[in-house]
């Protein structure tokens, strides 16, 4: 089978299409699953690159999200047949993630624990499906599951062109709020708009903090008027402190992961000065896919697809991932 296999840690150029990767067997509590849709996240480019501390055993599929069907099953599951459409949750409780500790789904096949699927209704597609996991999931369980964001509240996104960024974005409109989306080209910020954004500001002209502190008034100590009242920050790095700075008292700052350096500059006094609230959020679970699959079928939520590429273009798509050159997900057709 082809598949787009990691053999050495470094640049993207350590990716390699290959045709002759034996097409795997299944355990006998899994299945395997021919794949239909599999979409990057900038967690690719930390495999590709190599983590420190996580040690993946190469060569490797990259490629956490994927959907198909199923076209083999083990001689202990029960519940799924050959031609099921299922959706993949790529984390595997026992060996860890898909794409990172086993082979992921940038492969014409791939072999996964039945304790990972989810059944896929015939109204959603493939590609919708494979958007799914790690981008939405995780804005699902951030902004829903611990119940951060309602109506009225002004959300400002950091990096809102990403596919947690659009994910975010989506969701807090569903919700009932005021959204400030932050990206770095003015072409994303059109992008933006049209996707549903109220304001949006480029990060690379205009610093957020200011800007939302000079739209919305400087938060006071005794006030809960001024800033915004949630910030969804998983880039880190330079952007902790202004995040801190922006927020009113009494607001929420969301973090789901640190794309620019997890160790920032801290400071403590705006955490207790402003009284804010500093949330964590990781991951995501099959009632969080669950719950957005069943939005996508009743047309309510429809993710933010960038483009759809075949598995000869899949290193390039990563590449677009990774400068930040596309507006959500990128999938891969193998």
């Amino acid at each position: 089978m082809k598949a787009l296999v990691l053999d050495a840690h470094g640049d993207l150029d350590q990716l390699k299409v290959v045709t002759d990767k034996p097409v795997p067997q299944a355990a006998p509590d899994g299945v395997v699953i021919r794949v239909r849709a599999s979409s990057f996240n900038y967690h690719d480019v930390f495999t590709v690159r190599g983590m420190p501390g996580i040690k993946v055993p190469l060569p490797v599929v990259i490629g956490l999200d994927m959907a198909g069907e199923i076209v083999a099953v083990g001689g202990d599951v029960e519940g799924w047949k050959a031609g099921d459409r299922v959706l993949v949750n790529p984390l595997n409780r026992d060996k860890g993630l898909m794409g990172e500790m086993l082979d992921g789904g940038m492969a014409q096949y791939c072999a996964v624990s039945a304790a990972q699927l989810i059944a896929l209704p015939d109204a959603v597609s493939f590609d919708d499906a494979s958007a799914l996991p790690v981008a939405y999931g995780t804005a699902h369980r951030m902004l829903i599951t611990h119940n951060t964001v309602k109506a009225g509240d002004r959300v400002l996104i950091l990096g809102a062109s990403g596919g947690v960024g659009t994910a975010s974005l989506l969701l807090a409109k569903q919700l009932g709020a005021e959204v400030i989306a932050c990206a770095g080209s003015d072409e994303k910020l059109e992008q933006l708009k049209a996707l549903g954004a109220d304001h949006v500001v480029n990060y690379r002209t205009t610093d957020f903090s200011k800007w939302a502190i000079g739209t919305y008034g400087k938060p006071q100590r005794r006030t809960h008027e001024g800033g915004v009242d949630v910030v969804v920050n998983f880039t880190g790095g330079d952007t902790w402190v202004p995040s801190l700075k922006c927020l009113k008292r009494g607001g929420t700052l969301l973090v789901c992961g640190a794309t620019a350096g997890h160790d920032p500059k801290e400071d403590l006094r705006y955490i207790w000065s402003f009284e804010l609230k500093v949330i964590g959020s990781n991951s995501f679970y099959d009632d969080n896919l669950r719950a957005l699959l069943t939005q996508i079928e009743k047309g309510e939520l429809k993710p933010a697809i960038d483009r759809a590429v075949p598995l000869e273009q899949a290193a390039e798509g990563l590449r677009l991932i990774r400068d930040r050159e596309v507006l959500g997900k990128v999938v891969v057709n193998p």
